[in-house]
């Protein structure tokens, strides 16, 4: 089967889940994978990748998203995909060449886009399904916030004919086309044992604005040794050892570190909870990490706390809490992988037996 594989270059979550994939899927498919941005940094190294744009949010000094920024950074990357520039044409001449049974798409508007226009069947697979075709539990004052969110996610996606949501946590499938399953961990991971050392791990997205002048203050208070990622910074500055985004490294803090401290996004939690790792995460100013960040104090395996509430005391108290957390951390742990692969396959060959439009008029969204 030919497929392919977009994947959105924002952060490292989306690419973790296709490094999760990929390996089977090249072995028993003829894969052509589609990344720009920090996709393409993590996926590079390890599997050949076609260069493409990628959306990004801009930032205010203070940490917080700018929306006025993001939206005059991203004009021309949005008038490119819906208007048919040249980014959009050059996808839509490689899946002309290619020839694709189906495309599988982790929120890259391109992949989607180009995939439509030119009638290949489209698999969704991401986490942001789980607000666009789910049921999750919302917070009122987020739900206003979710409709804008989910409008220009449908707008950029159009609609998929099958959608994999990949989560920590359940949130509610609407109807048979969409199909839930665990955290996508990769071979890196479930073949490392966890151990349990001093540092704390800190991952923050977009580091070099999350990482304010407070945060830093805070993790240098609480006098245990950081390990720290999302940043320009590299080597040791007092207690706070400041390293590259990698892979493997990466694990191996993580699978080693006593806790970890980051934003709130599905894919480190889920790779948390497998090594058995409580988090404090501190969401960013996203419907979606809010949710994931709910989800970890329901869950019990964790907490959270408000970047703008991020302090020592509040890093200590968590850490002094820490054994509280593993209970029930053991009934969350979930492995999607398995899952993943057979649902792709099977949505592949019901979209090539009864063919897009069939497909598209057997469900609806809500």
């Amino acid at each position: 089967m030919r497929i392919v594989y977009g994947v959105f270059g924002y952060g490292r979550g989306h690419a973790t889940r296709a490094l999760s994939l990929l390996p089977e899927l090249r072995r028993r498919h003829d894969v052509v994978v589609l990344a720009g941005g920090d996709a393409l940094d993590a996926l590079a190294p390890e599997h050949p990748v076609v260069p493409i744009p990628t959306l990004r949010y801009e930032y205010r000094p203070d940490g917080t998203r700018s929306l006025s920024r993001t939206l005059g950074e991203n004009l021309k990357h949005v008038v490119d995909v819906s208007l048919g520039g040249r980014a959009f044409r050059g996808v839509v001449r490689l899946m002309r060449k290619m020839r694709p049974d189906v495309a599988i798409c982790d929120a890259e508007p391109w992949c989607h886009a180009a995939a439509a226009h030119l009638g290949v069947p489209r698999i969704s697979l991401d986490h942001f399904g789980l607000l666009a075709y789910c049921r999750p539990a919302i917070d009122w004052a987020d739900r206003l916030r979710s409709f804008r969110d989910v409008t220009a996610y449908r707008a950029l996606m159009g609609r998929p004919d099958r959608v994999i949501v990949s989560s920590f946590y359940d949130g509610g499938a609407l109807d048979p086309g969409v199909r839930f399953v665990g955290p996508l961990l990769r071979h890196e991971v479930l073949s490392r044992k966890p151990g349990r050392g001093e540092h704390l791990l800190v991952y923050l997205n977009q580091g070099t604005h999350l990482l304010t002048p407070r945060v830093e203050a805070a993790l240098r208070a609480i006098r245990r040794p950081v390990v720290a990622y999302g940043t320009a910074r590299r080597g040791v500055d007092g207690n706070i050892t400041f390293r590259a985004p990698s892979n493997a490294p990466f694990l191996d803090d993580l699978a080693s570190c006593r806790a970890v401290f980051s934003t709130a996004g599905n894919q480190l939690v889920g790779e948390a909870l497998w090594f058995g790792k409580p988090v404090l995460v501190t969401p960013e100013d996203t419907v979606e990490q809010r949710l994931n960040a709910a989800a970890v104090g329901r869950l019990g395996i964790g907490r959270q706390v408000r970047h703008a509430d991020v302090s020592a005391s509040v890093i200590e108290r968590f850490l002094a809490d820490e054994p509280s957390f593993h209970g029930a951390m053991r009934h969350a742990v979930r492995d999607g992988r398995a899952d993943a692969l057979a649902t792709i396959e099977r949505f592949a060959r019901e979209l090539r037996t009864t063919g897009r439009r069939a497909a598209q008029q057997a469900w609806r969204f809500a």
